[in-house]
């Protein structure tokens, strides 16, 4: 029977040590070190060697001693900048929230959830991330109007933006999507399809990719010699916001023939007040939205044609980013721009 000794180190309590390990693997211990490091001054042999006896022996490394030697804490910070509600009931901020853990696990990294939204929680915040708990942070913050971004100026480890950074247009590191380019395959899809008084439900314009994806609807109007004019209601990315808007448009130009959705949530809402309303989809408005969310747009009624971004996709550029920033300080911020594509459903 084993007796642990109250007070006992870990290597004293029948837990392997890295000197079991090196043991193991017929190495130095200065060598098992290096190699479960990362170092790069060990060779592949030895370092699979003393990764394997590693896992055999159950062996787990301290993590308080081994950030001292990599100056690293394994953990990543994922910093959301809106409220805690709509964040919990916006499937595609779900989504990240998940590919955030999923990407991060897979490099051995903790994942950091932070919400902020108010005053006392960007404070909070920017004090937890300056204060050395994490190696680098994930920022989504999407409000033009966000002080967090600017905020984040002054901290002393690597950021990287998933969208553009509200307020800064160079010298951080952005990995976003091809917003007005999306809207335009979505309009122009509909535009082939026949229509020509085709209305918009627009995200807040206080968000980039709000913004960027009205610009696109209009753009792709204007080129194919159509109007744009009164055919524009602003919603907020809500069920709620999407019926609303399109009741609006229904009153106003009862007789258009097409909607693009700015998302996923707000085109449901679309759906429902289109059905009350008594409109037939497709054969009397079409309806084309933006994010292809799984659980969403192919369980619509009828399944929603949507332009397709994948936020597992961005979150894992982003994390690419991140781990190169942190090897190399000095790495010139870029915008990442990643391509969208259209798919079609019955909703069109």
């Amino acid at each position: 029977m084993k007796v642990t000794r109250v007070g006992a180190r870990p290597e004293e309590d029948g837990r392997p040590t890295l000197e079991d390990v090196a043991a193991s693997a017929g190495v130095s211990r200065s060598t098992a070190s290096r190699a479960l490091n990362d170092d790069g001054y060990v060779s592949a042999r030895s370092r699979e060697k003393v990764q394997v006896a590693a896992r055999e022996l159950g062996y787990s490394p301290n993590q308080a001693a081994r950030s001292l030697v990599t100056r690293r804490t394994g953990a990543v910070a994922v910093v959301l900048s809106e409220p805690e509600a709509r964040l919990l009931d916006d499937p595609y901020r779900t989504a990240v929230m998940r590919a955030g853990y999923r990407e991060l696990a897979d490099i051995g990294c903790q994942m950091v959830l932070i919400f902020s939204d108010t005053r006392e929680d960007l404070d909070r915040t920017v004090r937890f991330l300056d204060g050395g708990h994490v190696d680098g942070v994930l920022v989504f913050a999407p409000h033009r109007t966000d002080p967090l971004p600017k905020a984040l100026r002054q901290l002393r480890i690597p950021v990287v933006y998933g969208g553009q950074a509200a307020g800064l247009k160079r010298g951080v590191h952005v990995v976003d999507f091809d917003n007005e380019g999306g809207a335009k395959l979505a309009v122009a899809h509909l535009v082939e399809a026949g229509h020509r008084r085709i209305a918009t439900i627009a995200g807040p314009q206080d968000q980039s990719a709000a913004i960027d994806r009205l610009s696109g609807w209009r753009k792709t109007l204007l080129d194919a010699g159509l109007d744009p004019a009164d055919l524009v209601e602003e919603g907020d990315f809500t069920l709620t916001g999407g019926a609303k808007a399109m009741s609006n448009l229904l009153k106003r130009r009862p007789d258009l023939d097409a909607v693009f959705v700015a998302s996923d949530m707000m085109a449901l809402g679309a759906l429902r007040t289109l059905h009350s309303a008594g409109r037939r989809i497709p054969s009397d408005v079409a309806v084309v939205s933006f994010d292809d969310n799984a659980t969403l747009a192919p369980e619509m009624d009828p399944p929603l044609t949507s332009v397709h971004q994948d936020p597992r996709e961005q979150v894992h550029a982003m994390v690419e980013t991140l781990l190169a920033v942190m090897d190399d300080r000095d790495l010139k911020p870029r915008q990442r721009i990643l391509p969208v594509s259209l798919t079609h459903r019955a909703s069109s």
